[in-house]
């Protein structure tokens, strides 16, 4: 159990939500940070980078993920029981390194998750100061696919002394700086994934609703689609009760979608989003903009949207997923996804349009809807010629509750599929339904031989969160094959 001290505050989660980081120091002694430090140093050295053989190669290092000031950190992001995923890596800056380029990780091409699934660690085991090469990230890119280019990107390196550790969103940009200095600078990223639904808070949670965050925020005003984050976040299923306004300034805002500043678009959808079910008349110039100049402004639109679209207004938007524009798309696929529920009917009816990226975007977005009544239909697709869809179907019936009868049999199917991500992805949806997927405990021990590293690692976990005595066999006689003595070297074969 985690003590409220070590969860995050409402500020925190406010800050992790609009800037998508926040900084931790776990408090673990000093002589820790050195000892992997030092072993590390020595390990790159002598044998190269260890890659995902981190932990054992190093296994102080769990030591500071077991910490509970980490454990409370990523419990307020991303839920009790997450998972750390089997890729890590030491990303080694070494003396006069004139840094990298800023980037996102992959995710397999799979449409990228604004809701929190993900999250990331750069722990930093050395003192680190700006000499030395910190990672920067960039506040508040977490949710834009591109680059805007513009005033708004601001550059934050991760300073700070030994032990300093950034929790980050995973889609957040971010970069290697130069290394100015004689020393190797390391840093440590690690992956986690989120179990299951946030059915309420789990962070020292005072505040019911979102309000503005008291430090800087982006320069970016995003209030509609953090509202949302939040709400998310904090199990709530119900919209707030939606603002009225006067004609004209629905004029005003509405104008303001066609010809007004990127900061006065920006303040219109907001506005217009606040009106919810009382914004109908704005529902076909917030369409337009889904595509708009300014992708803050088209996510602010669909989110927007997801406001004030309900089930008989659903139609313009599912027609959007067949647009030229694959901005377009994407965010009427986000905008869908906050309509909820009301959506559902429409696009179950669309899993079988013709066209490969409408059935793969529905795919996705019952998933984050995650009604139970979609499990089937999601379950037929699973034969598509595209890798896509099928790569969004078995995300999707991992996280959609209640209908483990149908998903079980279909992830167990997938594991025979020749694409490795659908198939590691598969093993990660039987991990989060967890002890109700027992009849998966034969495909999964199957899985540990799969030729994919990823597809292994998720199957150890899988049989951990399954939990019965016989996935516990298995997956000791596999660990004890498999076990690694970080002890042994080239120069200490024995």
């Amino acid at each position: 159990m985690i003590g409220k001290e070590n969860l995050f505050t409402d500020e925190q989660m406010k800050q992790f939500i609009a800037n998508g980081y926040v900084m931790i120091k776990p408090n673990v002694p000093t002589s820790l940070h050195k000892t992997i430090y030092q072993k590390l140093d020595e390990v790159v050295a002598k044998e190269g980078n260890p890659g995902n053989n981190l932990l054992p190669r190093v296994p102080e290092i769990q030591e500071v993920f077991d910490n509970p000031v980490v454990r409370g950190a990523f419990t307020s992001v991303i839920g009790p029981n997450y998972i750390m995923h089997p890729h890590r890596h030491p990303h080694h800056n070494g003396p006069g390194s004139k840094g990298g380029g800023w980037h996102k990780d992959s995710l397999g091409g799979k449409v990228r998750n604004h809701r929190c699934w993900w999250a990331m660690a750069l722990y930093f085991p050395q003192d680190t100061p700006i000499e030395i090469g910190p990672t920067a990230v960039m506040p508040g890119t977490h949710y834009y696919l591109s680059r805007n280019n513009d005033v708004s990107e601001v550059k934050f390196p991760a300073c700070g002394e030994a032990g300093t550790m950034i929790i980050i969103h995973y889609d957040m940009w971010h970069q290697a700086t130069a290394n100015l200095t004689e020393k190797n600078r390391f840093m440590l990223k690690f992956e986690f994934a989120r179990m299951q639904w946030p059915i309420e808070p789990t962070w020292n949670n005072q505040q019911e609703d979102w309000k503005s965050i008291e430090g800087p925020e982006p320069a970016n005003d995003q209030t509609i689609m953090w509202e949302h984050l939040w709400n998310w976040l904090s199990g709530k299923s119900t919209k707030k009760t939606p603002n009225r306004a006067s004609e004209s300034e629905i004029s005003q805002w509405m104008t303001a979608l066609r010809i007004g500043t990127q900061p006065e678009r920006l303040e219109a959808t907001n506005q217009l989003g606040k009106l919810g079910e009382n914004g109908q008349e704005a529902i076909p110039a917030l369409v337009d903009i889904l595509g708009d100049p300014s992708e803050p402004v088209g996510l602010n639109a669909a989110y927007a949207l997801g406001n004030i679209i309900d089930q008989e207004s659903v139609s313009p938007l599912v027609d959007a997923l067949n647009h030229d524009s694959e901005t377009v798309r994407r965010h009427a696929t986000y905008a869908l996804t906050s309509v909820g529920l009301p959506a559902t009917p429409e696009l179950i009816d669309s899993l079988t349009h013709e066209s490969e990226h409408v059935r793969a975007n529905v795919a996705y977005a019952l998933g984050e809807i995650g009604s139970s009544n979609s499990a089937l239909a999601l379950s037929k697709p699973l034969d598509s010629d595209s890798v896509v869809v099928r790569r969004n179907v078995v995300e999707s019936l991992g996280i959609i509750p209640d209908s483990f009868h149908i998903s079980i049999p279909t992830l167990v199917k997938a594991l025979e599929d020749p694409d490795k991500q659908i198939r590691f992805t598969s093993v990660l949806s039987l991990a989060r339904i967890g002890p109700d997927a027992e009849d998966a405990i034969p495909a999964l021990q199957s899985a540990l031989k799969d030729e994919d590293r990823y597809v292994r690692g998720y199957a150890v976990e899988a049989l951990k969160q399954i939990g019965p005595p016989e996935s516990k066999e298995i997956l000791l006689d596999f660990l004890t094959t498999t076990r690694w003595c970080p002890s042994t070297t080239r120069e200490s074969t024995f």
